[in-house]
């Protein structure tokens, strides 16, 4: 009689998850929170340092774009040094970062204290996030998780607001930075404690590629400049073609670097899988919005409605507040319903917000026409952020669990930039048309604003039909169990689930008649 080999028990979560998850979500709320922090603050920081009307957007875009050509680096750093060392490094840069930014003297000065808060992200961000999903290796935990983390990430753009005015009105605008300070040291010093070093398996580790970090970030940076000079130039102007042309050299020298080396930064097949392309789309249609909505309605209630500071922070008290519900729902309905009814019902819902904000007018009320608007649009992104950052990290292998944080969180910063510059130019644009025709300031102003809020409500709409048709048969996860004696203990690459089912036939057969 054939002997029976011992079952082994599936390798045990560490009881340390929980707590570790409250610092790195600590961080990831900074983060976000510091993305908006600077809005209610602009106008304090324009008269102050002297940035002009147009220069203003880089006191934000200097922070999301230098974040966000560098996440990519920083994820493969974080995969070939280690996770938590990478992450502890990242935390004290934001530190240092913020006290520049928040004695600065000059624009100059606070420019470069953005930019370097900009690669303190890069570093803390996607050793978070990976973090997050080695951790949490169970479908429902990880979903869970992730619903706090995402939750957090957007509550903190929405708190950023709220915050800043109440700092800038009570005390200085130079108190938005500062008050990072504690928050990030703290997780610095904490986190050795709570979670074990990670790295990615030395035969799946990847050297970081330098050359596509450069191209990839200038390139960026050079399109973004050339669509806000359109706002003040023409499109056939040297100031708009010469970045643009630069920038788009770039990134085609980029798609080549990267097409072609041995260990790109972007590995192409790396979007392959639908889940994790459509949840990046969708990143970018929430992002591009959301940044455009937090810009121009803290510039129209404080130029257009003359609110203070502190009243203009404290109207985003509602939106704060209705994000969390739609938190709630979308960490049960992407168990129950799966990505596919999640991502297209909280972009439908966001779409239907932002369209609301186009009825703003000149001497428009809070309580009818920008309180439904805000609640709305905060209950629609509260939906879509957890389940954008679920669908994101979609069967990461342990190898790539840096990459695909960074990948996600670099369609965050990217598409907020991008959304911030698109929208306020074509606000600006729309607004120097009306004027040419006789229209009063202040009114050409609102219908600029109100120009950029369609087009943004009508990405969001693109985005839910597009979650509808791609994600088509992709159902909620089911618990899976691990073989342990497939899996191994010699560090090799190991695959992680998401909470998300994989409707791809190697995994299992999609039934017929289950589609979503």
């Amino acid at each position: 009689m054939a002997a029976t080999m011992p079952q082994q028990d599936p390798p045990k979560a560490d009881p340390r998850r929980w707590k570790a998850l409250s610092l790195l979500a600590l961080v990831q709320f900074i983060i976000f929170l510091d993305a908006t922090i600077v809005n209610v603050a602009l106008p304090s920081i324009q008269r102050d340092l002297g940035f002009s009307e147009a220069t203003l957007t880089w006191v934000v875009n200097a922070y999301l774009i230098t974040a966000g050509g560098l996440l990519l680096l920083g994820g493969r750093i974080a995969d070939m040094v280690g996770r938590r060392k990478v992450f502890c490094i990242g935390a004290g840069l934001f530190a240092v970062a913020s006290a520049t930014a928040g004695l600065a003297q000059n624009s100059e000065v606070l420019l470069a204290g953005r930019s370097l808060q900009g690669v303190a992200e890069a570093l803390s961000a996607p050793a978070a996030m990976s973090m997050v999903a080695l951790l949490f290796t169970d479908p429902k935990e990880r979903a869970k998780a992730f619903g706090i983390w995402g939750g957090l990430a957007g509550l903190g753009s929405a708190a950023g607001v709220l915050l800043s005015g109440v700092l800038t009105d009570l005390a200085s605008w130079r108190w938005v930075f500062l008050v990072n300070i504690p928050l990030a040291v703290i997780p610095m010093l904490l986190m050795p404690k709570l979670a074990d070093e990670s790295r990615a398996p030395a035969q799946g580790r990847r050297r970081p590629d330098w050359l596509g970090a450069v191209l990839v970030t200038g390139g960026l940076i050079a399109i973004l400049n050339a669509v806000l000079n359109a706002a003040r130039h023409s499109w056939d102007s040297t100031a708009v073609l010469t970045p643009l042309l630069a920038g788009v050299v770039a990134l085609a020298l980029f798609v080549v670097v990267e097409s072609r080396t041995a260990q790109p930064l972007v590995p192409l097949g790396f979007f392959a899988n639908r889940v994790r392309a459509t949840a990046n789309v969708a990143t970018v249609f929430v992002a591009s919005s959301s940044a455009a909505v937090f810009f121009l309605i803290v510039l129209y209630t404080q130029n257009i409605l003359g609110y203070s500071p502190l009243r203009s922070g404290l109207a985003w008290l509602p939106f704060c507040v209705a994000f969390m519900p739609g938190l709630f729902l979308s960490t049960k309905m992407i168990m129950k319903a799966g990505p596919r009814a999640t991502l297209a019902t909280g972009l439908a819902v966001s779409a239907v917000g932002v369209a609301l904000f186009t009825r703003i007018g000149v001497d428009s009320s809070y309580l009818t026409d920008l309180l439904p608007a805000m609640v709305v649009t905060a209950l629609g992104f509260g939906m879509t952020n957890p389940a954008m950052q679920n669908a994101a990290l979609h069967e990461v292998s342990e190898a790539d669990a840096g990459l695909g944080s960074g990948i996600v969180t670099t369609v965050l910063q990217m598409g907020s930039a991008l959304g911030l510059t698109v929208f306020v130019s074509l606000a600006l644009s729309h607004q120097r048309g009306q004027q040419a025709t006789g229209v009063a300031e202040d009114l050409a102003v609102v219908r600029g604003y109100d120009h950029a809020f369609l087009i943004a409500a009508g990405a969001l709409a693109v985005g839910a039909v597009a979650a509808l048709l791609i994600l088509r048969g992709v159902r909620p996860a089911a618990p899976q169990q691990v073989d342990p004696a497939a899996a191994g203990d010699d560090g090799a690459e190991q695959e992680h689930t998401d909470g998300l089912a994989d409707a791809d036939h190697r995994r299992r057969p999609v039934r017929q008649g289950t589609r979503d």
